[in-house]
This record gives structure tokens, sequence and C-alpha cells, in this order.
């Protein structure tokens, strides 16, 4: 069906769901080039205005994608929780906007709702939302997770320690690693992108992680993110996978493009879970989404990025997952041209992942040929901190020298946790403490020279 409202005594007519959704999205690169942005500053408020007064029961009937055509939209529709839904079944989009900022919409109230929210639906409010609103509703919001370390709890924040190298080499891979511990980063996990797919470098890296965590009682979990079928091999042959990861999006054809079908994604989850080697938790999936992925695979059937970028996340959402982030800058200017728009990104993502109930973090980062800095990189940390996020990824100085492009530091982790009172995950806080690593104030302490308490771990990554 079509949309309409007029604005300044000129009709404007958007002939489908889709359509009005583009339109009303916030000015964005991708969405440009795609041809779905809104053609004016007037046309973008028409389309919310028209987008305010659409039932949410709208999006249960009418597909952005079709259902006969696409597993996610089947995943998304069959899966629908009525009962869940059923307190906001009867509002507009607008008004479920001023009841998601209302005293009613409270953190119990939030979590019993999200089985019954559509993606579409989220995506769908969040367009009506300014960014002090994205981070209003997103902090109210508790998804709680664990495997080794428990991920999510009121006044924590966790992060996954990145020690990547551009030919994974154990040395560098484990000059990273120390670098991080010693600056407390790692209780979300320990998590290395791989230079190669290769089974046996995988392994590798797998068993240099494994062996630290081990022999030291580090309280967290270790992931290399190599292609879910490489993980299922490994976990056939006996590799210590403690997390399975896998890149996923809004659509059938995009997971295609990453060779990945929602049935193999089941076989590995239920590879995982057969290992039982989680201490505290039994969450074993591990996922990245990141705006135009489809897109940039052509698979997105004219739905916007942000759109699609929630749809992922009911892919994510059916495995009940560890953790789950948004790389927000990672593909570059063409779909997120500048910091004011990778930081838009980024608050929509988290505020619409923790809506659906998932567990999210995010790596906040940007490619050198984006307009953007590390100025971008502390706003949008400081925000994200406030708005509740659950771990966020850093990186030796901020910097990737693997994958070429500008993170999160461990120090950021830090400046983070001190200016807002966070903590990190208390299974780690509790090692950081036991080793001595921690001050009376739960910060880093300053330990020079044979008497770091890390000294011993150092010692052993570099032999």
């Amino acid at each position: 069906m079509s949309y309409t409202s007029v604005l300044g005594g000129h009709r404007h007519r958007f002939e489908n769901l889709a359509r009005l959704l583009a339109a009303a999205s916030p000015e964005r690169s991708g969405d440009r080039l795609a041809g779905l942005a809104a053609r004016s500053a007037q046309e973008r408020v028409a389309a919310r205005w028209a987008l305010a007064e659409v039932p949410l029961t709208a999006f249960l009937t009418e597909p952005v994608i079709p259902y006969e055509s696409d597993d996610v939209t089947r995943l998304i529709l069959d899966g629908h929780d009525t009962e869940a839904f059923a307190p906001v079944a009867g509002l507009t989009v607008g008004e479920f906007r001023e009841w998601l900022l209302s005293e009613r919409a409270d953190a119990a109230a939030l979590a019993a709702l999200a089985p019954g929210l559509t993606p579409e639906m989220v995506a769908a409010v969040s367009k009506l939302m300014g960014n002090a609103d994205l981070v209003a509703v997103a902090r109210k919001v508790r998804v709680v997770t664990a495997f080794r370390s428990t991920i999510g709890l009121p006044g924590r924040l966790a992060t996954r320690l990145q020690p990547n190298h551009p030919t994974d080499d154990p040395a560098g891979v484990a000059a990273a690693l120390l670098d991080g511990l010693l600056l407390g980063s790692g209780d979300a996990v320990i998590g290395i992108n791989p230079a190669t797919d290769s089974p046996r470098a995988v392994r590798d890296l797998l068993e240099l992680l494994d062996g630290v965590i081990r022999r030291y009682a580090i309280p967290t979990q270790s992931c290399v993110l190599c292609h879910v079928t490489t993980s299922v091999d490994l976990m056939e042959r006996g590799a210590p996978v403690d997390l399975v990861f896998q890149s996923v999006a809004g659509t059938q054809a995009a997971n295609a493009s990453f060779g990945v079908t929602l049935g193999l994604l089941d076989e590995a989850y239920e590879a995982a879970l057969a290992l039982d080697r989680g201490t505290v938790g039994r969450n074993v999936m591990y996922f990245e989404t990141g705006q135009g992925s489809a897109l940039s695979a052509d698979a997105h059937h004219g739905v916007d990025q942000q759109t699609v970028e929630a749809r992922a996340y009911a892919v994510a959402r059916r495995y009940d997952p560890l953790l789950v982030n948004t790389v927000v800058g990672f593909i570059g200017p063409e779909y997120l041209y500048d910091g004011r728009q990778i930081l838009r990104a980024a608050l929509e993502d988290h505020f619409c992942g923790k809506l659906l109930g998932l567990p999210m973090g995010l790596d906040i980062c940007y490619t050198n040929h984006a307009d953007a800095d590390d100025d971008d990189v502390a706003t949008m940390l400081t925000m994200l901190g406030v708005a509740g996020a659950s771990f966020v990824i850093c990186t030796p100085g901020g910097d990737d020298i693997m994958l070429n492009y500008q993170s999160a530091s461990y120090h950021d982790a830090l400046y983070l946790r001190e200016v807002l009172g966070l903590r990190p995950a208390p299974e780690f806080e509790a090692w950081l403490a036991s080793i001595g690593l921690l001050d009376e104030g739960g910060g880093i302490r300053e330990v020079l020279g044979e008497a770091h308490p890390l000294t011993a771990i150092g010692r052993d990554l570099a032999a």
C-alpha cells in the first residue's frame, strides 16, 4: 500500500513501506548511493510525518522483503511472539516512540517486549528519534549473557582485546595480547581477525589464546574470527573453540554472499553447545554486522541500509549470542560519509539491537579515507558508554595494523570506565584484583619492572 502526507501544501506519496522507511532515514551516503535517500529535507520530514502514523501491526502484514523469497523475512515473521507484542500492538510508530521514552518502558517492560518486536518496527521508531532519545531508551535496556565472564550487568563495560597481526605472527599477536592485559582489557573476549582462513593458522591462534587463558586462569573466552565452516571443521577435529563467530546480514542474499545459511549457523550453534566449554554460562555465538554490507553485495532489495542492518539482528537473536557488535565505520565513506553519519549509525545500531534483546557492543571505527578522526571516536565512545553498551572493541593504540582502520584503544576503555564509573566484568575484575593489577579505586595500577604481576605472562609469551 502507499503512504502520503501533506507538508507545506505539497502532497508527498511513498509507494510502499520500504520506500517510506528509506525516505524517513537520516542522511547517509549509502542510501544516497543506492538511490533510496529522500530527495530533499522537506521530503524527509514528510516521510517521518507519515511514518509516525503507521500502525506497528503494518510491519507484520507488509514485509519490506517478500516472505516467499527471503529466509530472514520468514525467520522474523514465523518467530514473532504475539503475546509479548500485545502491550504495544495498538500503537502507531509515533506512539511507540512516546511509550519508549515514558516511565512505563522500564527495564522489565523492555525485556518482556523484545520477542514481540520485529527489526522493521525498531528501525522505524529509531528514524523518529533524536540522538539523545536513542541514548535514553537504550540505557534502560538490560541484556545479560555469560560464558566464562558475565557481560551486560549494570555498571559494567567489557572490552574485546583485539591483538591482530598482518601475518598472524605469534610474536606480534602475543605482544598485542600482553599490551591489552596490562591495561585490563579482554573481559568480553580475546578476539583475533586472522590474516587467512587456513584451518592450520586458525588452530595455531586458538591454541595460543587457549594456552594463556588456561595457564593463568583468566576468566574470559577466546575467538578467532574465521568463517563458520572453518569453526565447524575445527570443532570436529578437537580444536579449543570457545565462541563460534560469523558476520551476518539482514537478507538471505547478503548472507549467501558471506557463504552463510541459517542451516549452517544452526549446525555450528549445536556443535559449540555440545563442547560445553563455558563456566558461568552457555552463550556460545559471536556475530558482527555493519550498515552497508547488504548494499555492498547488491543484496538489499531496495531497503535502506539501517533497516537491513536491523534485520541482521533477527538472525543473531535466533542463537542467543554472548556478543553482537556492529563494525560501524569499517566499510567506508561510500556508506557512512563522515563522523556525524558514523555516530548516528552507531547510536541506531546499538538502540535497535538492544530493543531486540541482543548484547550489543561496537567497534567504534573509521577508515582513513573517511571524513572522521580520533575526536569522533571519543565522542562516540562517550555517548555509547552513557547509552549502556555491553562492550567495545579495543586495539593497541587504536590502530589496527592488520585491517588498516582506526578504532578505540585500550586506553580509551580505561578513560570511559573512569569518567562513567564503570567496571570490568565481575569475574575478570576479580582476576585483575587477585594478581594485584587493580588499585583501591578499581583502576589499573602502575607497576614497574620485574614487580609487575604480568611479568610471568610476558616471559611465557616471549618464549
